[in-house]
């Protein structure tokens, strides 16, 4: 219990401390980081502050690449680490204060939209790719050439799927290839026709056909990653691809494959089991997760509508990146929902040490939302902006006389049967009639009070007028590891 919800005393000690240094050669910075490309997009911009953003595992190229930018440039570079969310996300309140006209992000990327507007240049980074092997493992998981397939990749070997494709497209007919969902450069037109965007990514479908007619296999990933340790991005592909279709990741390495078909069940089955735990839940606890990505507040908004209209209570908790031991301070609560980014949303999930389930907005939306789709119909959604109107996923909220809230429904966690929620519209003349009542009585209480009550211990009592007056003494003097009149020991 102890390593669950706090950090035992002998991590401290044991810790060790010290300059990670540099992880990429010199010789290679320029390569890895792109760094041509990065001065030419400052130059561009004739930007004379810009704030370059590195994930913790590349903090210690960051001196490095900052200095070489300051000096083929002349502007100045100003390093953002420690975000207060994900640092897959732009940073740009940290960008701000830094007073930067620009902004660098190096490393994986969400490719979310920025909530305020501020240009930005995406590094990727280049993973070096075995294409010899990775062909043969293409030919081998897809003997028949006419199968559709789409070739996918984590962001570090985007750069070589083009290569790949160009070594599979002789005998492989129906080969489509994503590409990373980047900003379009400022003043250039979109292409036609426009691309399927999912995902974070670009997938250029040829007229009637849909993504959902493909398989995939991604490159990407290592032979020592833990199931435990899924990658988000991987995950919400898993999630959100067809059930029906193929997924095969093929480590850049080795050359190694696996299907996925087994892991993606599991996730589908625990994204059910989180629907059927926020439809039982009272309580829900919405976690902003965000607070640089695009309409997060307009998002905020419509769950809050969501979880009133379901009969449940909602409260707002800014916490910054979730943790353990900071969500189990709010035992009240039976779930969590965190508004963040497709990949933050999806990053707590692997982690079994929280005291209650975390969710993404989408299983709030199926377990509030009586018109949603049932499971297996219904598209899973990584982004909370798909659930926003004006998406062409978005599913309105059915009317409160409508015969959708009044379907009963049975829990499959404690085979109960959960009672129809009852509420009325704001603009309802009803809600403001007054009903006279012969006695007063408790019409709600908050979840929160009851909570409380049922506990044993409900905090300090005050005993007024129990305790005795005494004039003020000295207290002890000293620090804590050892008061003055403790002696030693």
């Amino acid at each position: 219990m102890e390593s669950t919800f706090s950090s035992p005393a002998e991590a401290a000690l044991q810790r060790e401390a010290g300059a990670a240094g540099l992880l990429t050669p010199p010789e290679d910075l320029d390569r890895v980081y792109e760094l041509e490309r990065v001065a030419g997009f400052v130059r561009d911009l004739e930007c004379r502050r810009v704030a370059l953003q590195f994930p913790d595992q590349l903090l210690g190229d960051a001196g490095a690449v900052a200095a070489r930018l300051e000096g083929t440039t002349g502007s100045k570079m100003f390093i953002l680490g420690d975000t207060a969310y994900g640092s897959c996300c732009v940073d740009v309140l940290g960008a701000e204060q830094a007073g930067a006209q620009a902004l660098v992000h190096f490393g994986p990327a969400c490719l979310s939209p920025p909530a305020r507007p501020l240009p930005v240049a995406f590094v990727l980074g280049q993973r070096s790719v075995h294409l010899e092997l990775c062909v043969k493992a293409f030919e081998a998981q897809n003997p028949d050439p006419k199968v559709p397939v789409v070739l996918l990749s984590e962001p570090g070997c985007a750069h070589a799927l083009e290569a790949l494709a160009t070594l599979l497209r002789p005998q492989y007919l129906d080969l489509l290839v994503s590409s990373p969902a980047l900003p379009l450069p400022v003043g250039s037109c979109r292409p036609e026709p426009e691309p399927l965007e999912r995902f974070g990514r670009r997938f250029p479908l040829a007229p009637g056909r849909c993504l959902e007619e493909y398989g995939a296999f991604y490159v990407g990933g290592s032979e020592a990653s833990a199931d435990l340790d899924l990658d988000p991005d991987l995950s919400r592909l898993l999630l959100g691809w067809a059930p029906g279709q193929p997924f095969f990741t093929c480590c850049p390495d080795t050359g190694r494959t696996q299907d996925e078909g087994v892991r993606a069940g599991r996730l589908r089955a625990r994204r059910h089991y989180l629907v059927e735990r926020a439809r039982d839940a009272r309580v829900v606890g919405l976690l902003a997760g965000t607070l640089g990505v695009a309409r997060h507040r307009e998002a905020l908004a419509h769950l809050r509508n969501l979880a009133q209209a379901a009969g449940k209570r909602s409260y707002v908790l800014a916490l910054g990146r979730p943790t353990p031991p900071k969500l189990a301070n709010f035992p009240e609560v039976d779930v969590f929902v965190l508004l963040a980014c497709p990949l933050g949303a999806l990053a707590p999930q692997p982690s079994g040490g929280f005291f209650r389930p975390v969710l993404a907005p989408c299983e709030l939306e199926a377990a509030c939302n009586p018109a949603w789709p049932p499971s297996g119909l219904a598209p899973h959604l990584t982004h909370y902006a798909d659930l926003l109107p004006g998406s062409p996923f978005h599913v309105p909220l059915p009317p409160p006389d409508s015969e959708l809230w009044d379907t009963p429904a049975v829990s499959l966690i404690t085979g109960e049967l959960r009672p129809p929620p009852a509420w009325k519209p704001s603009d309802d003349p009803g809600c403001l009639a007054l009903t006279l009542r012969p006695q007063l009585e408790l019409a709600e209480s908050s979840p929160a009070a009851l909570f409380l009550s049922s506990r044993s211990w409900q905090g300090l009592e005050p005993r007024l007028g129990q305790t005795p007056v005494t004039g003020a003494v000295s207290g002890r003097r000293g620090i804590a590891i050892a008061y003055e009149n403790e002696g030693s020991s």
